[in-house]
């Protein structure tokens, strides 16, 4: 069933959605067919007439069906093509209205039911713009039938129906507008929901200073990387960085300047880690770094390239320019253990590290 639906409808979600439009049209015409011909039964309306306005209207909608489902309509301003099938629709019910002769009134329901269809998709102004055309078709349609069979269609009776045409249609044109303020204070209110729920979501993985991961959501990250490597058999590496003499520059030159230096060697440590690697400030001046799919070796290596970055940097604040240099401690996760021991040993590293004097990385063993 599925794929008989993805060979009619295709399985671009957008492009799905025009054809069941097109599709649910052609549905809603069939019972106006078969009203069509209970008036032929009842003697109302001519078999041959009713027939090739069927013929027709059935081919008509079929086309608007193909337009869309080839691509054609893609290039237009309404890829739907609601608006040409909303005139194609009135179109066929004024020549409906020309057979039915007694039985003409079963035309309006049929007219009310197209504009309705098109009130959720179409604007204000287009609906404004069909309405009116609907009111001259009409009108100049029951003007014809009155010139040329008014024995059958008098004047009095089609100045009545063209009345009422003329009083639907601007209710119609109302009722779209409203519509059209509901949908799009919907789409203002969906809109304004996602960004909400997206600040929530940066404000409960973010650190609010740094903007890397915060400790909670890098404790997630890291437990998901650890099953991944457990089915997969591949290792990651996990280092703890620390500023060295972090608490010195809080005390010369305030906390002010501390911040400006957490966040300069944040966003420049972001810069110069793979796009596969997590960074995360974990705690005070201490950043975690996950390293996916590498060994130690390798990752040694671009934790020095990173330090020398960091070496390298000046932080101006004021008239205050600070420099930083970072200590690591680097481990490689081993079979069996878990993240929390291998967080472990990559801290004892660091421990080792700054006990040799900061500004290197050293290797758990």
């Amino acid at each position: 069933m599925s794929r008989l639906l993805d060979l009619l409808l295709g399985t671009d979600p957008a492009h799905r959605a025009r054809l069941a439009q097109a599709g649910l049209a052609l549905l809603l015409l069939a019972p106006g067919v078969l009203g069509m011909h209970y008036f032929v039964w009842v003697g109302a309306a001519r078999l041959q007439s009713v027939a090739w306005w069927s013929a027709l209207t059935l081919l008509g909608t079929v086309v608007f069906f193909a337009l869309i489902r080839g691509g054609w309509s893609r290039r237009r301003a309404d890829p739907s093509l609601t608006v040409p099938q909303m005139l194609f629709a009135l179109v066929s019910g004024a020549g409906a209205y020309t057979l039915l002769g007694a039985g003409r009134g079963a035309v309006f329901p049929m007219v009310m039911v197209v504009l309705m269809f098109g009130m959720f998709i179409a604007s204000p102004r287009q609906m404004r713009w069909v309405s009116g055309f609907a009111v001259l078709l009409f009108g100049a349609t029951m003007a014809l039938m009155v010139a040329l069979r008014p024995a059958e269609y008098p004047w009095t009776i089609e100045l009545g129906h063209f009345l009422a045409v003329a009083t639907m249609m601007p209710a119609v044109s109302v009722l779209a507008a409203r519509l059209c303020g509901m949908r799009r204070r919907g789409r203002l209110h969906r809109a304004e929901l996602a960004q909400a729920l997206s600040r929530l979501r940066e404000h409960t993985t973010r650190d609010e200073l740094t903007g890397l991961l915060n400790r909670r959501h890098m404790e997630e990250v890291m437990a998901q990387e650890h099953q991944r490597c457990v089915r997969s058999g591949q290792s990651f590496c996990l280092a703890v960085l620390d500023i060295d003499d972090f608490k010195p520059v809080n005390e010369a030159h305030g906390y002010a300047v501390g911040d400006a230096v957490m966040r300069a060697v944040a966003q420049e440590a972001q810069r110069h880690v793979r796009l596969s690697d997590m960074l995360a400030r974990w705690g005070g001046d201490d950043f975690v770094l996950m390293l996916s799919d590498t060994r130690a070796a390798l990752a040694r290596g671009g934790l020095e390239r990173l330090s020398q970055k960091i070496a390298a940097l000046r932080i101006l604040h004021g008239a205050a320019a600070v420099g930083v240099t970072l200590s690591a401690g680097l481990a490689e996760h081993h079979a069996g253990e878990t993240v929390a021991q291998t967080l472990q040993r990559a801290e004892r590293a660091l421990q080792d590290a700054k006990a040799l004097g900061c500004d290197r990385v050293v290797v758990a063993g």
